[in-house]
């Protein structure tokens, strides 16, 4: 008798989150034939979903737009026969052997031999007035995502620390002008990226500024910034405004459950495993350096083979 005919479970995989790194886990976990539902937030999305165009994605070399590329992600895993369910999860707790990992969520308790925590993260927001209003209209977190569609035109960067320095200098690539706003007189960014920074003619410094209003019409035209010294406004023309003030990773739920960096990220190796047994992790929520969706959804490919592995030997059938 197999260990799985001991084990009491509904899934041989959850896959909790529905962006490129979740479906991608599904696509290859349910041709594989493992029996896996994949949990997408009632009340969240995707980042994905709301980019206004994606043109870097290898083999689809036609302009699409997030929402649009996704459901072609949805479309070939329901053809492996993936289920998808949309609720919040609310909890995740191991089983008294830790062999089995109980999800909650909608009100149920969904039993797994195996989770993929896909929960990607989001952008730290300003909440200054424009910043909603012109999301995807000249409005952008991802200098890689955006930066060729503002070649030879003005561009605002905010903030000063290592991704808003690297995002400045990749800019410079594309951009005729790059402000940099950063809120006090001296940068936090490493010294090697400073000294870049300061050596790239196309970069200008605002010190002491402080992002107040995103300014424009159907588009961006320009900003407002405030001097923290002495508090007036100057305005900065310009056709784009990428803010780097730091990502909150969707992780809460793996409080006390995973271990996270201090930034609130899921820590993996190589293969996606964390450090609990049974649970990998994919995309934007785990400890990376890229974020992309390319490097999403080869974790999740990641994540679905070495979870396959996993279940191969809590079941007593690894070849």
């Amino acid at each position: 008798m197999s260990k799985s005919n001991l084990l009491q479970y509904d899934y041989d995989i959850i896959i909790i989150g529905g962006g490129p790194g979740g479906y991608a886990a599904g696509i290859y976990a349910a041709r594989a034939g493992l029996k896996s539902l994949l949990v997408e937030g009632a009340a969240t999305v995707s980042q994905i979903t709301i980019t206004d165009v994606i043109e870097n994605y290898p083999g689809v070399p036609d302009e699409i737009n997030g929402y649009d590329f996704m459901q072609l992600f949805k479309k070939q895993a329901a053809k492996f026969g993936l289920e998808t369910a949309g609720f919040d999860i609310t909890g995740i707790a191991g089983d008294e052997t830790n062999s089995v990992w109980n999800v909650s969520a909608g009100g149920k308790n969904y039993r797994a031999l195996a989770v993929i925590a896909a929960t990607g993260a989001q952008w730290r927001k300003l909440g200054v007035p424009g910043e909603n209003e012109f999301a995807g209209k000249g409005v952008s977190y991802c200098a890689t995502c955006d930066g060729p569609f503002y070649r030879g035109r003005d561009v605002v960067v905010v903030g000063g620390g290592d991704s808003a320095i690297q995002e400045a200098l990749f800019l410079t690539h594309f951009a005729g002008k790059v402000y940099v706003v950063h809120r006090r007189d001296r940068l936090r960014a490493a010294g090697l990226l400073q000294k870049r920074a300061f050596a790239e003619k196309k970069i200008e410094f605002v010190w002491n500024g402080t992002l107040e209003e995103i300014t424009g019409s159907d588009l961006v035209t320009g900003v407002k910034i405030k001097n923290t010294v002495s508090g007036k406004i100057a305005e900065i023309k310009a056709d784009g405004v990428f803010i780097f003030v730091g990502r909150i990773p969707n992780t809460s739920v793996f409080h006390g459950v995973l271990k996270l960096d201090d930034g609130g990220y899921i820590i993996t190796d190589e293969n996606m495993q964390t450090s609990a047994a049974g649970i990998f992790a994919a995309g934007d929520c785990r400890h990376k350096l890229f974020r992309q969706v390319v490097t999403a959804a080869g974790d999740g490919a990641n994540a679905a083979f070495s979870a396959e592995l996993y279940i191969g030997n809590l079941k007593g059938e690894a070849y």
